[in-house]
């Protein structure tokens, strides 16, 4: 059996591809995967570092702003389906799998071209257009929200699967992880992050709590900035001489599985899959949303969690950062609320989502 994954440049789209991956070399250990995306530099960094060979072909998301840029954008997707139809032609692959993003359009094309059996896998309540799109190719449309379902032709196939997580979420244990980062299991640990490319809001929350408890005995704050942000961060701190020992910063958390299995308080946009990372690692959450996104989808996916009392909802607006501070030191004050918040979080985590993807396709690729 031969697979070709597709979707990329986040990693909201790149791990659930991942996941659905590992599940087929766990099950068919002889069988050959690989991986097809447009050579981002994150791409780059955890594809291959994951095991799985990267192809990378040219495109670029869909810009509808003029016709000249849309037309750019209609020609650099058809040379990369092109490019994608050669290597399947080399490959010659039985399934082609897809997880989204502008980069899964012209593989997705090409697998059709070629003959390939098609799946999609959609992570978020509203679909991205590259799934609406490319669905009318797909055998089965894998949903990580059933609010997804309503969005897809009814010609289409759709399952509600919910949101793979990768292995390494599973079974950890916060001790162990603590100790493999040397941080005292006494220590309130808060995480906090924007995504691969960062946000601006959860940025200001970080600096906020980092200033906040800047070299305090008994706190650990782990930031990752998104690449977008890192250089100028660091650059300011270091020209204030601003390194308390208790900080941790880096431009991407590469080790999220541990970071948050050993932490007490996670703080981020509620993207689908950083949403059911969470959950998968049983942690607290104070979730901000992100107000660029369609039909705020993103309130939903923290909304599922916080109807539970496993999560908070802070709106993006001028208190945000005092909102969040104010949630943290109340956490802080009783951390048996914490430990609530834990089990509800881990109550919904979406335990075999991989599992249910692998069997559907089984079930029907042939």
């Amino acid at each position: 059996m031969k697979i070709v994954l597709t979707g990329g440049v986040t990693g909201g789209h790149i791990y659930p591809a991942l996941a659905i991956g590992d599940k087929f070399r766990e099950s068919h250990p002889d069988c050959e995967i690989i991986y097809i995306a447009a050579g981002e530099e994150l791409e780059k960094s955890i594809i291959p570092a994951a095991g799985y060979t990267l192809y990378e072909v040219e495109t670029e998301s869909l810009d509808r702003s003029n016709l000249l840029k849309f037309i750019r954008t209609v020609v650099k997707t058809l040379i990369g389906s092109n490019s994608a139809f050669k290597i399947m032609k080399k490959f010659k692959p039985d399934i082609v799998i897809s997880t989204g993003s502008y980069v899964s359009v012209p593989v997705v094309l090409a697998a059709h071209r070629y003959g390939s059996s098609v799946y999609l896998h959609e992570q978020n309540g509203y679909p991205g257009i590259s799934n609406r799109f490319l669905s009318r190719y797909a055998k089965t449309v894998f949903t990580g929200f059933e609010s997804a379902n309503k969005y897809f032709s009814k010609n289409s196939k759709v399952f509600y699967s919910g949101n793979p997580v990768r292995k390494e979420f599973k079974s950890r244990n916060k001790l162990i992880d603590r100790e493999k980062l040397n941080i005292s299991k006494e220590d309130l640990i808060i995480t906090i992050f924007g995504g691969s490319l960062g946000s601006e809001m959860t940025n200001k929350i970080g600096e906020s709590l980092s200033r906040k408890y800047a070299d305090k005995t008994g706190y650990t704050i782990i930031w990752g900035t998104g690449k977008n942000y890192y250089e100028d961060i660091k650059a300011r701190f270091d020209n204030e001489n601003f390194v308390p020992s208790n900080l941790r910063l880096s431009a991407y958390i590469k080790n999220m599985p541990g970071i948050l299995s050993a932490s007490d308080i996670s703080i981020s946009r509620s993207g689908a899959i950083s949403t059911a990372e969470i959950t998968m690692a049983g942690r607290a959450a104070i979730f901000i949303p992100s107000p660029n996104v369609t039909e705020d989808h993103q309130y939903y996916n923290a909304k599922a969690l916080a109807d539970i009392g496993g999560a908070f909802i802070v709106r993006e607006n001028e208190n945000t950062c005092k909102e969040v501070i104010k949630i943290v030191e109340a956490l802080d004050n009783n951390r048996e609320n914490i430990r609530k918040m834990e089990k509800a979080s881990l109550s919904i985590a979406p335990i075999n989502a991989a599992d249910i993807i692998y069997d559907k396709i089984m079930e029907t690729y042939k």
